[in-house]
């Protein structure tokens, strides 16, 4: 579940606002997005991992969360970051 090197820069290059950029909230959302994707898709396999199911809803939490304080400090980054994410519908 855990995202190999070459998958974390690939994102951290793909959300980065600048060039150093490697924890703003846009690639951090990223991440997580990405690690809750592979662990849904783990959980539709092993219905009874009930730890890393509370995991799951950890991240979406934290995701949740750091959503939120993007969208208080600017609505556009808000609005292309869930719109590259492919997010909220």
């Amino acid at each position: 579940m855990t995202l190999d090197t070459a998958a974390k820069q690939e994102l951290i290059n793909t959300h980065q606002v600048h060039s150093t950029d490697t924890g703003s909230p846009e690639v951090q959302v990223a991440m997580l997005s990405e690690r809750i994707s592979r662990l849904s898709s783990h959980l539709q396999k092993n219905k009874h991992d009930y730890s890393s199911r509370q995991g799951l809803l950890k991240m979406i939490g934290q995701r949740k969360r750091l959503l939120g304080y993007v969208r208080a400090h600017s609505e556009e980054r808000y609005s292309t970051l869930i719109g590259k994410l492919g997010i909220r519908g």
